[in-house]
């Protein structure tokens, strides 16, 4: 069965950034047949998220939201623009996840605020941050502000950013993992990567 894993970052509850990550969602699994959404609410993961930063280690409810995505198929994510950026607690998420987890993984990038001013940050921050962990971005970017929700444009973007998602977690477009393991933390405790590799690797990014 097709995976879609939607991660929102809203900070209130309810939250425009919640409502607009369950819009997208809906709106890919109707371009879709049989997808299983799951649902990662960043709120309710915010002080885990802090305590892997300091002891490096995932607890059981983070662990899990890190597996789904890194499994998933597809994936929407959603974050609210504070200081015209992706917020602390959105970037912090993909920020702990292992290195290559998002490798060839389609991504519908969106956001939210209380004003057009902001909608750039799709393309200065979010489509720049996802690049970097090599996923592949949907052309069209969804971004809200406050007075959106009461039109019929957000409605058309919604629609067409979800088609390009579904599109594209239609075909094959995960690296291959025969070809690419990505080592997880299990593995490099039981057998650590030589320092010698991990400079080769440096030097080559």
């Amino acid at each position: 069965m097709t995976s879609l894993v939607v991660v929102s970052a809203g900070l209130s509850n309810p939250s425009s950034t919640r409502l607009l990550a369950e819009r997208l969602s809906a709106a890919t699994v109707e371009a879709l047949e049989d997808v299983e959404v799951t649902h990662v609410e960043l709120r309710d993961l915010a002080h885990q998220l802090t305590d892997q930063l300091l002891t490096g280690f995932p607890a059981p409810e983070l662990a899990a939201a890190q597996e789904a995505v890194r499994s998933a198929d597809g994936l929407v994510v959603v974050t609210p623009v504070f200081s015209a950026s992706y917020s602390g607690l959105f970037k912090t998420f993909f920020d702990v996840l292992e290195t290559g987890a998002l490798d060839g993984t389609p991504v519908l990038i969106a956001a939210t605020a209380g004003t057009a001013r902001h909608s750039l940050v799709l393309e200065h921050a979010l489509r720049p941050l996802f690049a970097y962990l090599h996923a592949v971005v949907v052309p069209t970017g969804v971004f809200a502000a406050t007075d959106d929700f009461a039109g019929t444009d957000l409605d058309l973007r919604v629609t067409r950013a979800a088609g390009e998602l579904a599109a594209l977690m239609g075909k094959v477009s995960r690296v291959d993992s025969a070809v690419t393991h990505r080592r997880t933390v299990e593995d490099e405790l039981a057998e650590p990567t030589p320092f010698e590799e991990l400079m080769r690797r440096a030097s080559q990014r």
